[in-house]
């Protein structure tokens, strides 16, 4: 009768955060702490974006508490703090495709391509995903 709405998939581990992060697609992690207020409020966007990207874009949750080895790797400061992992762009430069033999987007590292911390707009956390590639569900064919 009731359809369970999909929330924001929770991570244990920085291996669980990596292996994601080589699916291709962009992965939109949310650092929190348990009764931390602001992290409260990010978590019903967190939940929403993942419904509307669930196809195209990982939007996760990490428990710093949990997870002590990722406040050492992200920089982690203050809770809530947003990172958003990608593909660097492909390189366009002539002398650049001759060094990687003339391929096209393979092999390209996963890097950090934004960070904030604090309490984010659900806007403009939706406009970060789709110009790293994510694609709101309403749009997918």
């Amino acid at each position: 009768m009731f359809k369970k709405k999909m929330r924001a998939e929770r991570v244990g581990s920085l291996a669980e955060i990596d292996a994601l992060t080589r699916t291709g697609k962009p992965v939109l992690v949310d650092f929190y702490q348990v009764g931390c207020a602001p992290c409260q409020v990010m978590d019903g966007i967190m939940n929403e974006l993942a419904r509307e990207y669930e196809a195209s874009a990982h939007v996760v949750k990490a428990d710093i508490s949990r997870m002590p080895d990722a406040i050492s790797r992200f920089g982690i400061r203050a809770t809530p703090t947003m990172v958003l992992l990608g593909t660097a762009p492909p390189k366009t430069s002539k002398k650049a495709r001759q060094r990687t033999g003339g391929t096209k987007g393979g092999g390209r590292p996963v890097t950090q391509r934004w960070r904030a911390s604090g309490l984010v707009p659900k806007d403009q956390l939706a406009r970060l995903l789709e110009s790293n590639g994510a694609k709101p569900r309403s749009s997918l064919p």
